[in-house]
């Protein structure tokens, strides 16, 4: 009889002893991939492209920050967005929250815009270099997270996805080794069983947004014959490649357009065993990289290599030394 059938059928005075057996076998195999030893590479990895993702970012929006988030004057009023995003939920949080407290101190809009503006990239600039990174961590957060909502209506998936690195960023067991916390305030993380937690969801979480997405794309037609990939590279402002390169190349998107479904809906399953993961991982990451080369979507490629490299490229792309004592994260009792 299969083993499920027996677990679930069986009878007898034996059978709970087998059960209880079964049930803490699986205990402590959930426990060994959730809160197994772990060093704090990936972490260092997170941290440091974090940081440089937030300072591109606002550098990229510089010139266009008070006309994309003013309540008036700019291109979509700012409330327009939060009133909407008030329906969602009242504690999402929104630049408002901030030139509200701004006004009561005689600021006005633009001051405080600015101000949040400088704020986000110092933010940046202090997880690059790993100074205060807690506190920075969950500024960044914050403030990336209120201009993002803000202006809901004109982000695309490079906003989402830096904000879901910052949560796991902030929550995860701060300083890393390589940051000037550790190295110059000697300060260490008192939660070091927690870092492969956090990697795990981090792990996780990527495998279910490439299925999900391989999925959705591969419910229609277009990219199983390249027409999304061709539509894609020929619609402004992504339209680096010349017209008559890409009619010459025509033959070829259908071919890649099914190669991405396939890496994309089987990421869930190669991305883990080791035989199959550096293969899986660097076609993935190649992927990417050609995106922000071929479209211009810098930040977008940018993000998703640097959430893919802390996910799975310590130990994989390069060997991962053992966990020193300083960063060896105690087993749950």
């Amino acid at each position: 009889m299969p083993l499920f059938l027996r677990f679930c059928f069986s009878t007898g005075r034996a059978e709970p002893a087998k059960s209880l057996s079964r049930i803490e076998f699986w205990k402590q195999r959930l426990n060994g991939f959730l809160f197994s030893p772990e060093s704090d590479n990936w972490l260092s990895i997170l941290r440091f492209g974090l940081g440089l993702q937030v300072i591109l970012y606002c550098l990229s929006i510089r010139r266009d920050w008070t006309y994309l988030l003013a309540d008036s004057g700019g291109l979509i009023s700012r409330n327009l967005s939060e009133t909407a995003l008030a329906f969602e939920s009242p504690l999402i949080p929104r630049l408002g929250w901030l030139v509200g407290i701004g006004s009561h101190f005689g600021l006005g809009e633009e001051s405080v815009l600015s101000l949040i503006w400088w704020c986000l990239i110092a933010a940046g600039c202090l997880l690059f270099a790993g100074l205060y990174s807690r506190s920075t961590a969950v500024a960044a957060w914050f403030l990336h997270l209120g201009a993002v909502k803000s202006s809901e209506l004109i982000s695309y998936g490079v906003d989402n996805l830096t904000t879901i690195g910052l949560f796991y960023l902030m929550l995860s067991p701060l300083p890393d080794r390589f940051s000037l916390d550790y190295q110059w305030r000697k300060k260490q993380s008192k939660q070091r069983q927690l870092l492969s937690f956090w990697r795990r969801v981090l792990q996780l979480h990527l495998c279910l947004i490439y299925f999900f997405g391989g999925l959705t794309k591969a419910l229609g037609a277009g990219w199983w014959n390249g027409a999304n990939l061709w539509r894609a590279l020929i619609r402004p402002p992504f339209a680096l490649i010349p017209a008559e390169v890409l009619v010459r190349a025509k033959y070829i998107f259908p071919i890649a357009g099914i190669g991405v479904l396939v890496l994309e809906l089987g990421y869930i399953v190669f991305i883990w065993p080791l035989t199959t993961r550096r293969v899986w991982l660097l076609c993935i990451l190649f992927i990417h990289f050609v995106i922000g080369l071929a479209m211009g979507m810098y930040l977008f490629a940018l993000i998703m290599i640097l959430l893919n490299l802390a996910a799975f490229g310590p130990g994989s792309l390069w060997h991962q030394p053992e966990p020193t004592d300083d960063a060896l994260p105690s087993r749950p009792q």
